[in-house]
């Protein structure tokens, strides 16, 4: 195909396109045997030859972005994960501690304790101020009454 590209209906001026997708995708209409599936071309942003290859770096596709009309890189935001997620995501770790603690024959520190009160509050939804799990504590096991 040779510039302007057309399906008949719509036309393309440019070679080159990033969508206006966050990332965006790219469509090189030469190498199509159809536009039929390219989006109309007010919905796409025309990139010349240069942006074309910067899209690249050696194999990999960079995450880029049409932001304000300004195709430019695009960092996704942090996932934030709720608070109640990390606390039941801290509950299995607990668990297996705990399965440790019965093998063994001990029992939790205080501070392991005062830590799993700590995230089943969060897990179980009791406590919805805090902002951060507690550190998990370095001391978990204690030798039992009945085995000191």
């Amino acid at each position: 195909m040779n510039a302007p590209y057309t399906d008949g209906t719509r036309t393309w001026t440019s070679r080159y396109y990033a969508d206006l997708n966050t990332p965006c995708g790219y469509y090189d209409l030469a190498g199509l045997s159809t536009l039929a599936n390219v989006p109309d071309p007010d919905k796409l942003f025309a990139l010349c030859d240069a942006q074309w290859t910067a899209r690249m770096n050696g194999n990999s596709v960079l995450s880029k972005a049409v932001v304000n009309g300004i195709w430019q890189d695009y960092t996704a935001p942090a996932v934030i994960i709720p608070m109640k997620t990390q606390a039941v995501t801290a509950q299995a770790w607990v668990q297996q501690q705990a399965n440790l603690a019965a093998a063994m024959g001990e029992v939790f520190t205080a501070d392991m304790k005062a830590y799993v009160a700590a995230i089943n509050a969060i897990a179980d939804g009791t406590d919805t101020t805090s902002k951060a799990l507690p550190a998990q504590p370095t001391d978990v096991l204690a030798a039992s009454a009945a085995t000191a």
